[in-house]
């Protein structure tokens, strides 16, 4: 039975993960004007002493650790729940580094923009014109720089032909593939040669990382520069994110926590991902950051400090995406839209990596943002169908996530 599996994917809904144990407190040294976890008073848009409950509600309901940041008109929380290792009980931190998944995806995107911002690039053009030996002929010609950033593209991805035996209800590519070192081009091929999921530029998207290796292999392409090395330079170190880079390794460097796939019950215990070597996503998915780091980029993203206000809109242009677990997204230029009703329209990305999840989001006017990252992917057991049930661990989640960003509202 083929696993409808939710990988370095957008989650419609906001489902990504869930808590376990006391709260830990927030670091000290927090920058004048912040909340730390124990002590803050609470004020109408941000409640410690709830945000604290709910992360612990969470670790009840199953979920090992999880730890988040939460920012409301310039007050910040930061807190965690729960353990970082099963085996030892080390406490879970929230300034903790983690394998953030497809919010690399922005990352990217954003890269993008700027080689269009310098006349480089062109949304419009064909991939084909810049990597004719990836995406051949009639496809190449086709198939846009845009319907690779929006997932328009009709290309497929790769995940079922790099981890065969997913589609046999096994979980052993997994472990296969742990120190695999993939090559881009050869996943690309991967997807290019399956079958297309939809035309290109049609009106519903479906989500591919085929497409993102793709923009990592342009970037290249046209900078002569590593993808990850080029978004590095251009992106992650001019916004000051210290603690946010690609792992060199299948280790991440700093403190982190283990990360625990469950993948729907074929792995009872979760097993232990957190070494795994990347390359299997790169560009993609394969970014490791903390939700302090997130939280401050996507605030000088939507505030039109990182590209353009021009290139901003261009991103913020939104259509229908099927995402891996069927649900359907409203997605841009690398970046989702989400809109809360009584509560707002927030834009960003979530993601996992094998056993971590992470969700960041921050609302249209920048006031109010979270980050919500879990070190246990893929808890709830499938039906006969292959959908995943429900986990309280799901209820526990929802809950953290309508909290951090309305306010109890």
């Amino acid at each position: 039975m083929r696993i409808r599996l939710a990988v370095c994917a957008g989650a419609a809904a906001l489902s990504i993960g869930a808590g376990t144990a006391a709260a830990v407190p927030a670091p000290n040294g927090l920058r004048p004007g912040h909340a730390d976890e124990a002590g803050a008073a609470a004020t109408p848009g941000l409640d410690p002493a709830r945000l604290r409950s709910a992360l612990d509600e969470l670790h009840r309901a199953g979920m090992p650790g999880v730890f988040a940041e939460v920012r409301d008109a310039g007050r910040t929380w930061r807190g965690a729940s729960g353990v970082a290792d099963l085996a030892t009980g080390r406490p879970i931190r929230p300034d903790m580094r983690q394998r953030v998944g497809s919010v690399t995806k922005t990352f990217t995107a954003v890269a993008v923009m700027h080689l269009v911002e310098q006349g480089r690039l062109r949304l419009d053009e064909p991939i084909g014109d810049r990597l004719p030996q990836l995406v051949p002929g009639e496809r190449g010609r086709a198939i846009t720089v845009r319907m690779l950033l929006d997932h328009t593209s009709g290309l497929a991805d790769y995940l079922y032909a790099a981890f065969p035996s997913l589609a046999d209800g096994s979980a052993a590519s997994l472990e296969d593939n742990r120190y695999r070192q993939f090559d881009p081009d050869e996943l690309i091929t991967m997807g290019v040669a399956a079958p297309p999921v939809g035309e290109p530029g049609g009106a519903t998207g479906v989500y591919s990382n085929t497409n993102y290796l793709l923009l990592g292999r342009l970037i290249e392409q046209v900078t002569g520069t590593p993808a990850e090395e080029y978004i590095t330079r251009t992106v992650i170190e001019p916004a000051g994110l210290r603690h946010t880079g690609f792992p060199t390794g299948p280790r991440i460097e700093g403190p982190h926590p283990r990360m625990y796939e469950a993948l729907y019950g074929l792995l009872d215990p979760p097993r232990d991902f957190s070494v795994y070597n990347m390359s299997w996503v790169g560009p993609a998915a394969a970014l490791v950051s903390t939700p302090e780091d997130l939280n401050r980029f996507f605030a000088d993203l939507l505030a039109g400090r990182i590209v353009s206000r021009e290139s901003l809109a261009q991103m913020q242009l939104t259509h229908p995406v099927r995402a891996f677990d069927g649900s359907t997204v409203q997605y841009g230029l690398g970046l989702h839209k989400v809109t809360v009703p009584g509560c707002g329209t927030f834009w960003g990305h979530d993601g996992s990596a094998w056993g971590a999840g992470t969700v960041s989001l921050t609302r249209a006017d920048g006031a109010r943002q979270m980050t919500v990252a879990v070190n246990l992917m893929r808890w709830g057991r499938p039906d006969t169908t292959g959908t995943p049930g429900t986990h309280p661990i799901d209820t526990a989640l929802e809950a953290v996530h309508h909290l951090a960003l309305c306010g109890g509202s």
